[in-house]
């Protein structure tokens, strides 16, 4: 591996990284302010910092080996580099003053499977330049600052799940999240249970999904139903007058922010995973964001024992599954369910528990 010295002959000034995430019960109820229930995976990316002697911004990635020189005026570089300017725009917005800096960034996070590889490089670099620089920003507002990255330099209009996940959770616990008030809640794992996630396979895009037109359907419906957000509507019925598709991607957005809400008041480890499964069935149909590789990914699991529920994680078409299972049979299960899924012809690859 390329390590900062040898790309950019000096060593490198500071240091930090962050997490992935996957995602328990909440999907796509965050950008319409309702609540999350991520935990942090323990793949990372790491950025290492160092200052620019020539007036340039030069960024590295070892994962993809490519570097990006960014001179002042440059416009917004695409791929990897466009994260990473992004939140060196937004602290200048902040009235941070901000030198040409080298970042040499590597990564374990996995790039397109709904796994928040972007908010993970996003945290990282901010975290980074807050060393470098000794910057006064809280990882609340780091979170805040990498959305922002996101929306405005990547197109993505996402919530702010991914990189409030990123920036404060850990892999011991669940973080409930009011994606509206952000208030939070570090809250255990059911007893008796763990988590499985497998990468379906079948890479997903987000800007190039239809995410923002799930988003702009969203609004509609909230419009329709003379509230600021979905998030307050509680009752599923309350939509059944609205015009379709806006009836089902409403449904489907009440209802699960229903089963985070129960899962927070601590429920078992059955009844957890049958919010999950529910909530998979309420992608698939209500929200249409699932493909087959997903589905036929998730049915394996739910049918496998010591599972007690799955459904895909992060934006859908395409990308990983998530599954709640007994302590202790994570790694039996998803090596079971792996031999299985590829029979059936597809590739792909356990991502938790990490197998050495």
């Amino acid at each position: 591996m390329t390590n900062f010295q040898q790309i950019f002959g000096a060593l490198p000034e500071a240091e930090a990284s962050a997490p992935g995430r996957v995602n328990l019960l909440g999907e796509h109820t965050d950008y319409n302010d309702g609540f999350v229930l991520p935990t942090a995976i323990p793949q990372r990316t790491t950025v290492q910092l160092g200052l620019s002697k020539d007036g340039q911004h030069h960024f590295y990635s070892v994962e993809l080996d490519e570097r990006v020189s960014i001179s002042e005026g440059h416009h917004t570089p695409s791929g990897f580099a466009s994260y990473i300017l992004g939140c060196v725009r937004l602290l200048e917005q902040e009235e941070y003053t901000v030198p040409s800096v080298n970042l040499h960034v590597t990564s374990s996070v996995p790039i397109g499977s709904g796994l928040s590889s972007s908010a993970a490089l996003e945290v990282a670099t901010l975290r980074g330049l807050r060393s470098l620089l000794n910057l006064d920003i809280d990882d609340v507002r780091i979170a805040q600052l990498a959305q922002q990255a996101e929306i405005q330099y990547s197109g993505v209009q996402c919530g702010i799940m991914d990189q409030m996940a990123s920036s404060l959770a850990d892999t011991e616990h669940l973080l409930f999240l009011d994606t509206r008030s952000l208030d939070r809640q570090v809250i255990p794992f059911p007893s008796g249970a763990e988590v499985v996630v497998i990468d379906s396979g079948v890479p997903r895009t987000l800007a190039g999904s239809v995410y923002n037109q799930r988003r702009a359907e969203c609004e509609e419906a909230a419009h329709l139903l003379r509230v600021k957000a979905l998030r307050d509507i509680t009752d599923p019925q309350a939509v059944e007058d609205l015009p379709e598709p806006q009836r089902r991607r409403a449904r489907h957005v009440i209802t699960e922010d229903n089963r985070v809400l129960e899962a927070l008041q601590g429920v078992s480890a059955e009844r957890f995973g049958e919010l999950m499964n529910a909530s998979h069935a309420s992608l698939r149909d209500d929200y249409e964001v699932s493909v087959p590789a997903l589905d036929t990914l998730v049915e394996m699991l739910q049918e496998t024992s010591g599972v007690f529920g799955a459904r895909l994680t992060g934006a859908g078409f395409g990308g990983a599954c998530v599954a709640l299972v007994a302590t202790g049979k994570g790694e039996a299960i998803s090596r079971d369910v792996m031999e299985r899924y590829m029979r059936s012809g597809y590739t792909g690859r356990v991502l938790v528990p990490e197998v050495s």
